[in-house]
């Protein structure tokens, strides 16, 4: 490292093609991404385990998975339709339809 220049972070940005479409259902709030996850939560709110499916109490997490990521839903209350390319869903303050575009 040369004196008095900064390291370099390296970034994992998500440059793939967005296969998925969220849609927040009262404003029609759109975010796209390459990829989700759906986050468990402790009892402290914290972190605990990441998963492939959705289950009330867990949260939507839009790629990239680093601290730029595109969208973070809160947990889910209730999930009201279920489907290969569709899941539509409410959490704590919001209701929203996630679309598979890749028909998944």
């Amino acid at each position: 490292m040369i004196p008095g220049t900064q390291p370099k972070i390296e970034l994992n940005l998500d440059t793939q093609e967005p296969k998925y479409t969220l849609v927040r259902e009262r404003d029609n709030l759109t975010k796209e991404s390459a990829d989700v996850l759906w986050i468990e939560w402790d009892e402290e709110g914290r972190y605990k385990q990441q998963h492939s499916t959705p289950s009330i109490g867990r949260s939507l997490l839009m790629s990239p998975f680093n601290q730029f990521y595109t969208w973070l839903c809160t947990p889910i209350t209730e999930i009201l339709e279920q489907h290969d390319n569709i899941v539509r869903f409410k959490t704590e303050n919001s209701e929203y339809t996630l679309h598979n575009n890749n028909g998944k």
